[in-house]
């Protein structure tokens, strides 16, 4: 049996000033200030990386709200949670707040936003931005545990975000869908199924399905 030391490749890589771990990719909710002078809530993907004393990274893809507060406030604060029903909120509903951190949070990290590289794909501008935290701080600590049913709404969300993009095929995406709700109804808890209901709601993905 394992000493209960975790090795260092599955803990992943503590960037100087963040409050938790990276690896690879690791899905977040970013609060930016908008026009209005409310915080707009999105789903941001970020990438952890290679050394501590490196920037994180994370990408915008096109004109979002993300990219335009990102651009004109030049920042905001990444949050990590596990509720998913925040996730799905985030991806696929417009959300705005008066408070930039959401109450789901259990760590946040105020970000500097700079934009270091643009590249186009089709009509698509994708943006990497180099996030330099400012302040950041632990809500809660949580033992983790695995559920399909998280991860299944987690992956829906991209899913579902690509519906009626040009270079995505609909009938896949729509299989792909069909999948995870399949896996939420096995394996998600209550919280999984409110948040794929969110997706129903928010996309309408099911009365296309017979198209």
């Amino acid at each position: 049996m394992s000493d209960g030391a975790p090795d260092e490749g599955s803990v992943g890589v503590a960037p100087d000033g963040w409050p938790v771990p990276l690896r690879g990719v690791t899905e977040s909710v970013v609060t930016t200030r908008g026009p209005n002078d409310r915080w707009n809530v999105a789903a941001l993907g970020v990438h952890a990386p290679d050394e501590p004393d490196e920037p994180v990274t994370a990408r915008t893809y096109g004109r979002t709200r993300t990219w335009r507060n990102f651009a004109e406030r030049g920042g905001g604060v990444v949050q990590f949670t596990v509720d998913p029903r925040t996730f799905v909120d985030a991806a696929l509903t417009v959300r705005e707040t008066d408070d930039p951190v959401l109450p789901s949070a259990d760590a946040w990290v105020e970000v500097r936003a700079e934009e270091v590289a643009a590249e186009a794909e089709g009509e698509t501008t994708i943006r990497t931005w180099e996030l330099s935290p400012v302040e950041s701080a632990v809500v809660a600590e949580r033992v983790p545990t695995v559920n399909r049913g998280f991860g299944a709404v987690v992956d829906a969300t991209v899913a579902a975000s690509r519906l009626d993009v040009p270079s995505f095929d609909t009938a896949e995406l729509l299989d792909r869908l069909r999948y995870f709700a399949d896996v939420v109804e096995r394996c998600g808890g209550p919280a999984e199924r409110e948040a794929f209901d969110r997706i129903d709601e928010a996309t309408g993905w099911r009365e296309r399905d017979g198209e």
